[in-house]
């Protein structure tokens, strides 16, 4: 049994951030939240970009009372969000504020992208879900809008990778980051030289691909002198990308392969762990993605709106003079009516900025339904939605892979949702196991854990977790009234 030691978990998401220290003694781990900020996009002459100068001074703030807790600190590593990335030149850390996944010019440069180049070509190099998000179609905006900016830079290094670069001084991409471009084959576990030169991009613009949990070096002098953390202290890439970091720390039995992930929060992302992947005329039909995992196992999985919606109706509503706590919309949610108003969280209306309750009336009123007439109305029926929406892909994955998936895990900020969880439960027929909600962070703490040798296998990370932390358990209820309902939304455009 190894002595007291403490990580430090950089949890960057699209709408807050955390700085937590993770405390792992005698077989348990405790997480303690040092540090939470927001993060969100800012809007600069009509692009919306991230303000990553001021995120990191925030993370900097919080590693610096983590390191005033005299705690046992022996590494620290950060993961964010996927898809976006900052562009770097020699001792210039940022050339430009990076933009934001949803600016309105990736739109367009996704529909040249497969005009020119072809979704077939692109999905057998990659096996990425087509989202018009994807660092590809960011990057071929960026090729066409100011090329000089992509030649003069040295590297592109994805939002989560840039972070741990910052505190290490090592510019690397870990491979659970790099695999959500779209600009990286699965097979070959390297970058898709193919899809690059057919995009006009410099080839040096790409750095080296680590694996998930490798340990990139000590922390840098200046963040010795601006943090007081040890200069013993390494600074480890886990999985730098969010899910992927969730994933392994979600509670899952060792050998059982019956379970599916949902990662709940700004996105939602459900999916199954396999050894390889999965690319094939029906992983394309349905739209599914091949990214990577700790010990390069692959994340079958698709990406859903998730509580984007929620949080952008609540965005909305508190600029029109109400502001609720998301645990009191939830209780809205729980006193209105049931099944009343259904969306399909992926029309792609619902994945842009603003008058989301505008955008749910107009979609319900197009599609022969009733407009929610409350805001718990409109809750309620976003919630139902996503629930339905968690049974169709499930029943996608089991067609495509030819699994049976009987638990569906729901970690992350949503799992705290016990609205969502039962209505999960109802609509897909099967058990839910919620929590940990932190699990990101949890996974991000020991997978640092074992690139350090404190603990020996995947398998040791999730017994770590299920001896920590609590779990909920949520069985289906009304099975005949969820199958009709299921129906509806399946006949929904």
């Amino acid at each position: 049994m190894i002595q007291k030691q403490a990580y430090i978990a950089l949890d960057c998401g699209a709408e807050s951030a955390r700085v937590m220290a993770g405390i792992f003694q005698q077989g348990q781990l405790q997480l303690e939240e040092i540090h939470r900020f927001p993060t969100g996009g800012i809007s600069i002459g009509g692009s919306l970009r991230w303000d990553v100068l001021q995120i990191l001074e925030e993370l900097r703030i919080g590693v610096r009372k983590a390191a005033q807790l005299n705690l046992p600190i022996a590494s620290l590593s950060a993961d964010s969000w996927g898809l976006d990335y900052v562009l770097i030149r020699d001792q210039e850390p940022v050339l430009t504020p990076p933009r934001h996944y949803r600016d309105p010019r990736n739109l367009v440069s996704y529909e040249k992208v497969c005009e020119r180049i072809g979704k077939d070509f692109i999905f057998e190099e990659t096996g990425i879900q087509f989202m018009p998000i994807n660092t590809i179609y960011q990057l071929a905006a960026a090729q066409e809008e100011c090329p000089e900016l992509l030649t003069f830079a040295n590297k592109m290094i994805p939002m989560g990778d840039w972070f741990n670069y910052m505190f290490s001084g090592v510019a690397v991409g870990d491979a659970s980051m790099v695999s959500t471009t779209q600009l990286y084959n699965p097979r070959k576990q390297e970058w898709s030289r193919p899809l690059i030169d057919s995009l006009g991009l410099p080839n040096d613009l790409f750095p080296e691909i680590v694996p998930c949990g490798s340990v990139l070096g000590p922390i840098t002098d200046q963040v010795i002198d601006s943090t007081g953390l040890a200069s013993n202290t390494k600074v480890i890439a886990s999985c730098s990308h969010d899910t992927g970091a969730a994933v392994a720390g979600i509670p899952a039995q060792s050998g059982q392969k019956d379970w599916a992930y949902l990662s709940s929060g700004t996105w939602s992302l459900l999916g199954i762990e396999l050894d390889v992947p999965v690319i094939t005329s029906k992983s394309r039909q349905y739209n599914f993605t091949n990214e990577i995992g700790l010990n390069h196992s692959i994340r079958l999985l698709k990406n859903i709106s998730g509580l984007w919606v929620i949080q952008e109706c609540r965005r909305k509503w508190a600029s029109e003079g109400y502001s609720y706590a998301y645990s009191t919309l939830t209780e809205m949610a729980s006193a209105a009516s049931s099944l009343q108003s259904l969306i399909n969280p992926s029309d792609p209306r619902f994945t842009t900025i603003g008058e989301m309750p505008e955008k749910i009336a107009a979609y319900c009123i197009e599609s022969n339904q009733s407009a929610p007439k409350s805001h718990g109305a409109f809750v309620r029926g976003s919630l139902e939605s996503l629930a339905l929406s968690y049974r169709k892909v499930l029943d996608e994955l089991e067609e495509t892979t030819g699994e049976t998936l009987r638990t569906l895990h729901i970690v992350g900020g949503g799992s705290k949702n016990k609205l969502l969880n039962q209505l999960a439960a109802n609509a897909t027929g099967r058990r839910v196991l919620s929590g940990p909600s932190e699990a990101t962070a949890i996974g991000n703490v020991l997978i640092q854990s074992l690139a350090l040798g404190h603990l020996n296998s995947l398998s040791e990370i999730r017994n770590t977790v299920r001896n920590s932390f609590s779990i909920e358990e949520y069985l289906p209820q009304d099975q005949h009234i969820w199958d009709k309902a299921y129906q509806r939304f399946l006949k929904l455009p």
